[in-house]
Formats: structure tokens, sequence, C-alpha cells
């Protein structure tokens, strides 16, 4: 049979499975300094590219890494200095060469070209150098990821993510999955975002919370990890539509241990990324030294403690107001450390949380308040494990008792007290990073007014 393939694309094609499969090897840029004085292959994009004399730099990005690579020559025919010309901004390559340590190039190493594979040229890239409208951003997020900085936000995200797993798995928590579809409310029905479910209503979940704590009932210790979702409709730097949250939940625990755990958690996470992500707090000119400096146990105020302290900044709340975003702003720059609200009006909080045994009109619940105005990470409380109470609490929010009957049932068949709380991802990371707005803490946001892409 005739070949369809000439002799020039056979040669093509042979010199590409060289390069691919036997002359070099392919590496991320964050392992590269492993490769010193060997040829290797590197693929990517450009992200940015400049001349000087007769050395043409390119820095080329992975997705692990920044790399600096470099063209010698003093003849301006040089094959190499033409593809150069052609690169813009975001176009995707291969280069191969030969690695050198070189203390001026970022990581401290560069690679020397001896290759440039082309694979498309991106044409008029719309996020330039030049300053852009947030609004502009925003309707380019899936671009706007490949920045350095929201990269560096991104980076802390998955490092905290990482380490809440750890932190739990390793103290023995089993993970529980728990449902997005839900019958009934858990953080209340003004927030619900409703579905239809084939014959009837549904709602996407506020919180694993419920469901964790049949959990808790059959293996002890439990976390759920995952989206939630909450329609309120609140335009400020710290509310998001869709968030994630871990919750975790522990039988036999009371409002102390979970203060404890909670505790625990942060400086878990707080250890981790001061270790592991430090040059991304750098790239967001972050200074490290507040986080540092966070020690347990944490300051610890009831809620009328805290009144009088917001109310001589200026604050007009009152006894049985609850805490907003300007009262925990207020908390939070007040002290260098987070602080635990504990203590607060049952009437504000959710039926589920156990009222004190002395002062029935307050919930054992408590609020973690970041510092540096950050606001609240953590909402926890010990549950009611008392059938009559629940069933109570139930009736006063309106509730329909035969949406909630599963959870009336873990109060009838061995009963014990319990507690847990959740942390959101996002304002960890934001708290953690020292970003302004939220929604920079996720890849694609959820807010109010936008949900492209």
């Amino acid at each position: 049979m005739e070949s369809r393939f000439d002799g020039r694309i056979w040669i093509d094609l042979a010199a590409h499975i060289l390069y691919n499969f036997g002359a070099m090897k392919w590496v991320y840029i964050e392992e590269i300094g492993a490769y010193p004085d060997q040829d290797v292959e590197v693929r990517g994009w450009v992200y940015n590219k400049r001349s000087s004399g007769k050395v043409r730099f390119i820095l080329v990005r992975d997705g692990t890494g920044i790399l600096q690579t470099t063209i010698f020559g003093t003849d301006e025919s040089h094959p190499l200095f033409k593809k150069f010309d052609a690169l813009t901004q975001e176009t995707s390559l291969i280069v191969r060469g030969r690695v050198r340590e070189d203390k001026r190039a970022p990581g401290g190493v560069e690679l020397s070209l001896q290759d440039i594979e082309i694979l498309q040229v991106a044409q008029d890239y719309p996020i330039t150098p030049k300053e852009h409208s947030t609004p502009f951003l925003m309707e380019h997020r899936h671009l706007w990821l490949r920045s350095r900085k929201q990269h560096a936000v991104l980076q802390v995200r998955a490092e905290v993510i990482k380490a809440i797993r750890d932190f739990f798995d390793g103290r023995g928590f089993r993970l529980m999955d728990t449902p997005i579809l839900t019958p009934s409310a858990c953080e209340g029905t003004t927030t619900l975002f409703e579905t239809q479910y084939f014959d009837q209503k549904a709602y996407l979940s506020q919180s694993g919370q419920l469901y964790n704590e049949a959990t808790a009932m059959a293996f002890g210790k439990v976390y759920c990890f995952g989206p939630t979702f909450r329609a309120e409709k609140s335009k400020t730097r710290r509310h998001l539509i869709e968030f994630w949250m871990v919750e975790p939940e522990v039988a036999f625990a009371l409002l102390e241990d979970t203060i404890e755990l909670g505790e625990d958690l942060i400086l878990f996470i707080l250890e981790r990324v001061l270790t592991r992500r430090k040059s991304d707090l750098e790239e967001l000119e972050r200074d490290a030294a507040p986080l540092e400096q966070v020690k347990k146990p944490f300051l610890r105020l009831t809620y009328e403690e805290a009144l009088p302290k917001l109310q001589e900044k200026g604050s007009t709340i009152q006894w049985g107001d609850d805490f907003g975003a300007p009262e925990e702003t207020i908390i939070s720059d007040i002290y260098p450390s987070p602080v635990c609200i504990t203590h607060f009006p049952a009437k504000i909080k959710a039926f589920y949380m156990q009222p004190d045994p002395e002062r029935p009109d307050l919930a054992l619940a408590v609020d973690f308040l970041a510092s540096e105005g950050y606001g609240e990470l953590i909402g926890g409380s010990q549950r009611i494990h008392d059938l009559d109470i629940l069933e109570q609490r139930i009736k006063e929010n309106n509730l329909p008792r035969e949406a909630y009957q599963w959870y009336l049932d873990l109060r009838k068949y061995g009963t014990v007290p319990h507690s847990g709380f959740g942390l959101g991802v996002e304002r960890t990371v934001a708290w953690i990073s020292k970003i302004k707005h939220i929604r920079e803490t996720i890849p694609f946001p959820r807010l109010l007014y936008r949900i492209y892409p």
C-alpha cells in the first residue's frame, strides 16, 4: 500500500516521538531544581517575554511555577529567535533545554533553550498587564485564574483543604458524605434554594449537620465536607451564595470539647500553610507575623460580655440582637488573635442548639471570629439531645414535624449529648491570605448578581 505521508511528515513525526518518548524527560517546574545540568522538557504557557542584547528571555508557567528560559545567540537568523518573535502571552508551548543554576532567576534555576515547540499562538489575550476593572476580571474569571496573585490564593485554598482532611483523618474521624438535596431546612427557611424533586419540593443543602448527627451516632466522630448554599440577598465582601464548609460532629462531646477541637483545627491549618505555602503568602504580600502569633487557648467572651465592648466602639446593638458583619469586624479588630464568643440568646440561634441549663434563654453556642477584621470562621454548638426540648423547639420555629421525624428518632434511640461546628473554607482562606473580598478565594464564585462563568 502506498503511504499517504510524504517523507518530510515522517521525519517530523519521528522527531516529535523522539523528543516526547526518548530524548528528554518531561518535568514540572516545581521539581526542576532536582535536574541540574540535565536536558529536560517543560510543557506550559508563555507568561512573559523580553529581550536584552543577544539574549531572549521567556517566562514559562506550567501551573506549578514560573521558569525563566533563555536563548543565546549572535545571529538574528537564529531559528529560535524567529519562534521567539511569534510568541504571545498565553501561547501554549513545549520548551526543551538544559537546566542551569542561576540565583538571579525565579527559583534559582533557568532553562537554556535548545528547542521551542509552539502548540497554539494565543491571539489578543484579554487580560493584559494594564489595570482592569473588577467586573471585567470577574467576566473573565476563567482566564484571571492564571494571574500570579489569583494563582497564589488558590494554592493557599488547596493547602487549607488538604490540611483540613489531614487533621480529621489523623484524629480518627470518618468522612461522611451528606446529601446536597434535602427535604428540610437546617439554618432557617428564609435562605433556602427550592427545587422540584419529582412530585415534591426539595432544597439545596445549607449544611450537612443534621445528617452528620445521625452518622455520629453510628461512628462516634465524623465530618462532612462539601458545598453548601444560602439564598441570602447579601452583597458584602464576606458572603457567597455557594461556599464550601467542613463540619465535624462528635458523640458525647460538650460545648467545651467542640471549642477545643476548633482551636486545634485552626492552629493546624495555620501551621500547614505557613510551612508549605510561604512563597504564595509572599506573592500576596501577606505579613505572616499576625498568623504566627496565634496560640491557644483563644480569648473567650460571652455574648453578654461582648455587648458593652461593641457599644463602646459605637455599635447600637442591644441584648437579643444577632451579630452582623459590623459587630464581627469590631470584635476582630480589637483583638490580635481569634476570639470565641459563646452563650448567645437562644432566640437568635438555630432550633437544634442546646439551651444552657442554668440560663435556658441562652444557647450553648460558639462563634470563632478571626483577627484583623475578618469576622466569623466557625459557628458551632452543643446540640439538643432531649426529645421533649427538641420537639418544643421545632414547634416554636414553625417547622414541619413530619420532615424532621427521622431527626427526632435520634433522640428516641440511644440519645447522648453531642456537639459540632462548621468552618467556612473561603473565609478561612480570605483571612490567611488577607484578601479583601471573598470572591477571590474560590475558582468560580457564585455571587448575588453573578453566575457566569
